[in-house]
């Protein structure tokens, strides 16, 4: 078992992301956005060959692997019913940097909802079947999020996804399902509840994502929280997780102060970023190790 998180929400310079994985006593990062010297910020498998050799020369400098490619593939930012094109760029960007690093993990998801009844099922699975053969194929593994994309609309779709996706893993985020909409289940449709969520695939977890927080029904958003003082189940799923064996990354995802996809989040001070990526991360820590102090008294 080991710790990781989203080092971008501490701040975008490959240097400030080392520098608080170092601070944690950790020695992974998932890599998502990255700036490194004066090239510009984006996202690993985007930024230039020149920029991702600068990142690469840092990382092995202080000694820092990166576990897993936060990716954009097929994300909630890609339309189903659009060309593949971009996603399949992105993979034959992605392949070589992550074989490069020796990274055995990316992130991938399942295109955005659609609007309708019509979710394009059968062209869903058709891609979601080629990119995890391209990574397959590789020597890389493709973990699936249940986020803001069709696998995320419930654990029914996720089942459905594996079910027609052979050989797919999860990486299963405790905290999407608190502010997503259960479309399992009848109109107005419900919040997703984490630990049924889990409960259902926890067989298919091959990576953990840790966010928390709650869904505030008057501001009809979700409200993130530092690890176990949210609706996300964290300790409680942590707790399985380990009693069951399970002995892979869980990376943390704050989004108190950043949310990736949120443009007007994260207008704060880079001291405040970074202090609350290490604060989550330090909390993190305490959670798993009073789980284990529970397991051996």
């Amino acid at each position: 078992m080991y710790l990781t998180g989203f080092a971008d929400e501490a701040g975008k310079s490959i240097d400030v992301q080392i520098r608080v994985t170092r601070e944690l006593g950790w020695r992974h990062i998932e890599a998502r956005s990255v700036q490194a010297g004066d090239f510009p910020v984006g996202n690993i498998h985007d930024i230039s060959d020149n920029a991702f050799d600068l990142v690469v020369e840092k990382l092995e400098s202080a000694g820092i692997k990166i576990n897993c490619f936060g990716s954009t593939i097929a994300n909630w930012g890609k339309k189903i019913d659009e060309p593949f094109d971009s996603s399949l760029a992105e993979i034959k960007r992605a392949i070589p940097r992550m074989q490069r690093l020796n990274t055995k993990l990316i992130r991938v998801m399942s295109f955005a909802v659609r609007d309708n009844d019509d979710q394009m099922e059968e062209e869903r699975f058709r891609r979601l079947r080629e990119i995890n053969r391209m990574f397959a194929d590789a020597g890389i593994t493709a973990v699936h999020e249940n986020c803001m994309n069709y696998g995320g609309m419930g654990w029914p779709f996720t089942l459905k996804l594996l079910e027609n996706v052979p050989g797919m893993k999860l990486v299963f985020d405790t905290g999407n399902p608190v502010g997503s909409a259960d479309r399992s289940k009848p109109k107005p449709y419900p919040r997703q509840s984490s630990w049924e969520f889990y409960s259902h695939v926890k067989e298919h977890i091959a990576y953990v994502h840790i966010k928390d927080g709650y869904w505030d029904s008057e501001l009809k958003k979700g409200v993130y929280t530092y690890p176990g003082e949210g609706k996300g189940d964290v300790r409680k799923i942590v707790k399985d997780l380990l009693e069951h064996g399970y002995d892979g990354g869980f990376s943390i995802e704050p989004h108190i102060v950043v949310v990736f996809h949120d443009k007007t989040a994260g207008t704060d001070s880079a001291s405040v970023k970074a202090d609350t990526y290490m604060e989550y991360g330090r909390r993190m820590m305490k959670i798993i190790d009073e789980i284990k102090s529970q397991k051996s008294s």
